[in-house]
């Protein structure tokens, strides 16, 4: 059996072991090549003289073929080839060439196999420059086999971001570009992956670059697609602010996305749906601390980019109690930005005009109309947005929002069925809500969507994080650290990549910990006395390491109660506006501190205990509030 390695540099084995030199000279490797990717593995002796030995006459290139032949069946074996008549075959199951599985993985839609053998262009490095025809159909293999290795690379990069395995994304586009370094389609997924890590410059140097390829080396511009995403990268707001602290790896609390590339596979399939046209939803359910809101902010990111108009509201204990305060807080956080609002009917507009001023400066002449109801008004606005761009609506935190605004949200899924509108939601099994209950029941039947749980991380996905925190750790010892960070963090993303980052910056993690947390017992009902010594520590290494402005906004947001808009943390944190915008952005990109359209509030509750109790003084607690 000869096995030939056709993509990248040619490797040919018998039976296992290398070819010898013989085989391997330059006609006899086009002649074995040729024929093993020739219909029916058969070609006629004069096609196969004219191939490759077009340049000498009748008798020298018969001679010529024969001593190849020769070789072939040397090496092979007399069962290799059969030559009856003016026919030369490969007898069926002696060669195989792996540029034909990997035809076949990619027809059969196997990214994830066809990619692992897209290592290099067909026969790379290899040619037969005395036989022009041989080179014509070298060419045009190589052509085919770069096209294809783009789209399988391409497709599985998609797949992987996904998955949210943007590293393993990145690669594949970075391959599909050596292959064709002027693929439009290689390039969005590069950029695309900058992007959902929040690299802005990185992802706009890679359009530049490819820009400027096209302009000097084809005399064209980027296509229209391209174009768009680099623009929608351009204006999109949701980046980390220059000015704040560079960090990467375990310095900061941003890991990579750890199993829980089905959940998000199945998120983003399910926005897809709504981007293609008709209206849908996800639920998203855990326990505190175990990534319900990153997921929702990897779906968004991933809406962004695609170009919808994203907003976004997180509900705390006391909107429950605030009729409509959750679709008028969706007013206040992105929504206005959408396109075609003016097309709203004006007691739409004024529904929002009368208590939101932002509202009122860009639609004056609501002043005067009659408002509708929260929810008419804002199906009213989402049903004229839709026309021009897809929406994507998000509830964080909903078990605390009010019962009319989540009642508005089945009744939004069934008369904009027909629209590009997602409602993604997420929430925790307790305090339970029956609004959220019906509509998590309806998706898959008369709702499109998915409805997915983020639970605890297993074994696996808390090795890869102790592997991405600590990469200098061997085998054992990342086994060793990801087992600790199991018994100490239960297993919730939130605490394990809180005791990661700290270990990376020099804390011990010895003795035995005890079960935690407590039988019966979740994160939202643990004190900070429940926690290991070594979360409390965690979590007071991660707080020190901020910049001491950020650290001033962590701790003002820690000590107010509910939301804190800017102005009051302004006064709670005695900084400038200015300090006060960059150390907002540290602290929101280092996950100390998220916003939505009313304000800043601490991302976990357990953090805002600990930072509260243990981290601050009675006399800064009283400093803060009496400047609040």
């Amino acid at each position: 059996m000869i096995e030939i390695r056709a993509l990248g540099p040619a490797e040919v084995t018998i039976d296992g072991r290398p070819a010898p030199a013989e085989l391997l000279w330059r006609k006899n490797l086009a002649l074995l090549v040729y024929l093993a990717r020739s219909p029916r593995l058969t070609r006629s002796r004069e096609h196969l003289m004219g191939l490759l030995w077009g340049d000498k006459p009748e008798t020298a290139a018969r001679h010529s073929l024969r001593e190849a032949l020769r070789v072939l069946r040397q090496v092979a074996g007399e069962s290799f080839l059969a030559t009856e008549g003016d026919r030369v075959t490969i007898n069926a199951g002696e060669v195989t060439i792996d540029v034909d599985r990997f035809n076949a993985l990619a027809a059969a839609g196997d990214h994830a196999a066809a990619a692992q053998l897209a290592v290099g262009n067909f026969l790379e490095g290899f040619g037969v420059p005395d036989a022009p025809p041989f080179e014509d159909w070298l060419a045009g293999e190589q052509l085919n086999t770069r096209r294809r290795a783009v789209e399988v690379l391409v497709k599985r990069a998609e797949d992987l971001q996904r998955a949210g395995d943007l590293g393993a994304a990145a690669e594949c586009a970075h391959r599909a570009l050596t292959f064709e370094p002027a693929s439009a389609a290689a390039v969005r997924s590069l950029i695309r992956v900058h992007a959902l890590r929040g690299e802005r410059a990185e992802a706009l140097s890679v359009y530049d670059a490819f820009a400027e390829r096209l302009r000097s080396q084809l005399g064209t511009e980027p296509d229209a697609a391209t174009e768009r995403l680099a623009a929608q990268v351009r204006k999109d707001r949701q980046w980390r602010d220059q000015s704040a602290p560079a960090r990467s790896g375990a310095a900061t609390r941003r890991a990579p996305l750890a199993g829980r590339d089905g959940e998000l596979a199945r998120l983003v399939d399910a926005w897809q749906a709504t981007v293609a046209g008709r209206s849908g939803a996800a639920v998203i359910r855990g326990p505190a601390g175990a990534g319900r809101t990153r997921l929702m902010e990897e779906l968004i990111a991933r809406a962004r980019l695609d170009g919808a108009a994203c907003a976004a509201v997180r509900g705390a204990p006391a909107d429950r109690a605030s009729a409509w305060s959750g679709i008028m807080g969706l007013a206040r956080g992105g929504l206005l930005a959408a396109q075609g609002l003016a097309g709203a009917a004006p007691g739409a507009l004024a529904a929002f005009a009368q208590s939101i001023d932002e509202w009122a400066d860009q639609f004056p002449a609501a002043r005067g109309a009659a408002p509708m109801s929260p929810d008419a008004a804002l199906g009213d606005v989402l049903r004229v947005a839709a026309g021009e761009q897809p929406v994507l609506l998000a509830f964080d935190d909903a078990h605390w929002l009010d019962p009319e605004s989540l009642g508005a949200l089945q009744v939004i899924v069934r008369d904009l069925h027909s629209l590009p509108v997602f409602i993604v939601v997420t929430a925790a099994p307790h305090p339970p809500r029956e609004e959220i209950d019906q509509l998590a029941s309806r998706l898959g039947r008369d709702v499109p969507g998915a409805a997915v749980s983020a639970l605890p991380l297993g074994p696996e996905p808390l090795r890869q994080l102790a592997a991405w925190a600590m990469p200098s750790y061997s085998p054992a010892q990342v086994d060793r650290l990801a087992r600790r960070i199991a018994a100490d963090s239960a297993g919730l993303p939130l605490l394990a990549v809180e005791l990661l980052h700290a270990v990376a910056l020099g804390l011990d993690l010895h003795g035995t910990p005890s079960s935690w947390p407590e039988p019966q017992r979740t994160l939202d009902q643990s004190l900070p006395g429940d926690l290991p010594e070594t979360l409390i520590a965690a979590i007071r290494i991660g707080f020190r390491r901020l910049s001491a402005n950020a650290q001033a906004v962590v701790a003002a947001a820690a000590v107010l109660e509910g939301r804190a808009d800017t102005a009051r943390l302004a006064q709670a944190s005695a900084l400038d506006p200015a300090a006060l915008a960059v150390a907002l952005d540290e602290a929101e990109w280092e996950r100390w501190i998220a916003a939505d359209g009313r304000g800043y509030g601490i991302v976990a509750r357990l953090a805002k205990d600990v930072i509260a109790t243990d981290l601050i003084t009675e006399g800064q607690r009283q400093r803060i509030l009496s400047r609040s």
